[in-house]
């Protein structure tokens, strides 16, 4: 029987992996709203980047996040982060300018 990850991976289009992976790295991003969108709970959001990215990707996240994890949670966030975007990005997550 497959797992919820490897059936939630398998359900998702390129584009919606690629929102996925961008929602994650984002720092302004929550779990929660990653939850809403895509049912994942925090855990299992880092179980779908470990089978996304690469192993050096990854580590690499993975320590940002453990960084910056008290904005990562909305329980946790200082109260002056009212939105869970950059001012210069976009809805769809891409930023102004970028190719």
């Amino acid at each position: 029987m497959r797992n919820k990850i490897e059936s939630v991976l398998e359900s998702l289009s390129v584009e919606e992996r690629d929102r996925l992976i961008r929602m994650c790295w984002e720092d302004r991003t929550p779990f929660e709203a990653i939850f809403h969108q895509y049912n994942l709970t925090p855990n299992e959001a880092v179980k779908c980047m470990r089978k996304m990215l690469s192993l050096r990707d990854f580590k690499r996240w993975r320590v940002r996040a453990n960084n910056l994890g008290h904005l990562k949670h909305l329980k946790t966030r200082p109260e002056g982060i009212t939105r869970f975007k950059c001012s210069r990005q976009n809805m769809d997550g891409s930023t102004k300018g970028y190719k």
